[in-house]
């Protein structure tokens, strides 16, 4: 890699992070109280998955220790907003759902998210936000081949 090539990687993914960590700042202030980002980011998955999961399997959808989906999904739990029953095939095996109450607050989470997000679409401009999404998906693919 050359200077140029270097210096534009370390852009990118300085705009990358920056814009992550603004992102975050301004979706967490309208959750709903008590809801974490990475609570919804878990009720959204469940949400959109429509069957059980197992902690193993959304610690690695999430790209997260075992414990840290362990800590997530006990705070889940405990708000009763999944359902956490053994697998009665294996006992060993714990099985996660959404429960209804989950359903409602993912639902009143995105509700007070969207927006926001939708209002900084109409800043950027869609055709801006259009263009940026094909490299944007294209680079976590590459990232994701990494894992």
């Amino acid at each position: 890699m050359d200077k140029n090539s270097n210096n534009l990687a370390v852009s990118l993914f300085s705009e990358i992070l920056t814009v992550d960590q603004l992102a975050r700042a301004n979706v967490v202030r309208v959750l709903p109280k008590g809801m974490e980002l990475s609570h919804f980011s878990v009720l959204n998955h469940l949400a959109h998955a429509g069957d059980e999961r197992t902690p193993a399997q959304l610690a690695k959808t999430f790209h997260l220790t075992r414990g840290a989906m362990t800590n997530t999904l006990g705070k889940l739990d405990w708000a009763g907003w999944v359902h956490i029953r053994p697998d009665w095939d294996d006992a060993r095996r714990k099985l996660v759902a959404i429960s209804p109450a989950g359903l409602a607050a993912r639902d009143a989470a995105l509700a007070a998210m969207t927006p926001v997000i939708a209002g900084l679409v109409d800043k950027v401009g869609a055709e801006k936000v259009r263009a940026v999404l094909p490299v944007l998906r294209e680079l976590r693919l590459q990232l994701s081949e990494n894992d």
